[in-house]
Formats: C-alpha cells, structure tokens, sequence
C-alpha cells in the first residue's frame, strides 16, 4: 500500500511572553492511502496542532510533511491554500457553516472557490446532499437543521473537490449519540470508497472504528496501533 502523507522530525513551539511551549516534539509517521487513522489523547497532547499541520493549515517549526512524495511546506502561502482546497477536505467538531447561504451553497462553496463551473458545482453538491441523505434539505440555512445534520452537511462540503484526504477534528465531539452514529456510519461509507480518513477524538469508542490509532502526550507519539481491517 503507497503512503498519501509522510512526516519527518516535526516539530512546532510556540512562544508565549518568556516561555517556550513545545507542542510538537519530533514526530516521524506515514500514513497510507485508504486507511482511516484516529489520533487520541488527553487535550494539549499536540493531536489538533498535527491535524492543522498536516492539512496545511499551519506551518511546522521544523520538520517536513510530504503529501504523495511532494514536501507541501516548500510552496509558497498561496500555493498552500489551493492545495487545501483541492487535495484535503476538513471536518471540525464545529461545522463552520455558513448561517446566511442555504445547505446547497455552503456544499458548493469550496468547488466555487476552485472555479469549478457553477451549473457542475451544483449538481455535484445535489449528489452529495442526496448521498449523506438531506437532499430534501439543500434549501435549508444551517439554522434550520439539527447538529447531526449540520455535520452530514459539512461532511458533503468537505467532499466536494474529491479530496484525497479527509481530516476530522472531533467530528462527533458535538452531537448527541444518536446523530454521532449516524456521522460515524457516514464516514465509514466514505471510507469504503475509497478515501483516506484521519480523525483526532477524544473517544475511545469512536478510536475504536479506525484501522490503526495513534496515541499522543506531551507532543510525542507514545503509541501505535494497527487494528483488524475495517
């Protein structure tokens, strides 16, 4: 199986007034194409920092991150947002939906931004919206909708470029049980098809549904662990 992202010797450090805060400590990894990955540990472990890093969200202190062998940090700030844009899609606890635009605006959004035309953006995001099961909803604004569906619509979103990687942040870390199962069983389907998934939680039980979990602590990964194919 090819790796999709490799990193070496990252490091991140923050400066707050005198102190120096390491919050990541010389991390080596690779993840492969098609697995699904969940990173845990206690909060302030360095899991959200790696996560923002290795979707180009950040910039590491030190240290390289190669997406299918390119080192992403050698592009330029602009270079870097449309890389995000068209090779990563984003899930955060929070949904991040825009309130004013309608469920099928914000799916569009990210094709828009990637000058995808509109007539194709729209019937890309229909079919997404129809596939996560809310097309009768593409009319709604965020407000309008339950946190389960905020989140499935979100998810849409993040799809809608074909990203190569999809990167969650305690995607159910915000829903009741029963809308957490249903983002959970939507994001094993996406998985299925294909598509590499790398999720940060704090839940054991949601770990649990990864084929390999990483443990972090003190900007370190203590802990690797391959589970049986799911």
């Amino acid at each position: 199986m090819s790796s999709i992202l490799s990193v070496r010797g990252l490091c991140k450090t923050y400066h707050k007034g005198p102190n120096r805060i390491e919050v990541l400590n010389g991390i080596d990894l690779e993840l492969e194409t098609g697995t699904t990955t969940a990173l845990i540990g206690v909060s302030g472990a360095g899991k959200s920092t790696l996560m923002h890093i290795l979707g180009a969200l950040d910039r590491p202190t030190s240290g390289e991150v190669f997406f299918q062998g390119e080192d992403i940090f050698k592009k330029s700030d602009r270079e870097l947002a449309a890389f995000r844009n068209k090779r990563i899609g984003f899930v955060f606890q929070f949904h991040h939906l825009l309130p004013e635009f309608t469920a099928l605006e914000n799916v569009m959004m990210p094709a828009l931004i990637a000058r995808m035309p509109r007539k194709e953006a729209t019937e890309n995001a229909q079919a997404l919206l129809s596939d996560v099961g809310l097309l009768q909803r593409m009319q709604h604004r965020p407000g309008e909708l339950s946190g389960g569906e905020q989140q499935r619509v979100a998810i849409a979103r993040a799809l809608i470029t074909q990203p190569a990687i999809l990167l969650a942040d305690e995607p159910t870390g915000n829903l009741d049980s029963a809308s957490a199962a249903e983002v959970l069983n939507l994001l094993a389907r996406v998985h299925e098809e294909g598509r590499t998934i790398v999720m940060v939680t704090h839940s054991s039980e949601v770990a649990q549904r990864a084929s390999r979990i990483l443990r972090f602590a003190d900007g370190l990964l203590v802990g690797d662990e391959t589970l049986a194919l799911r």
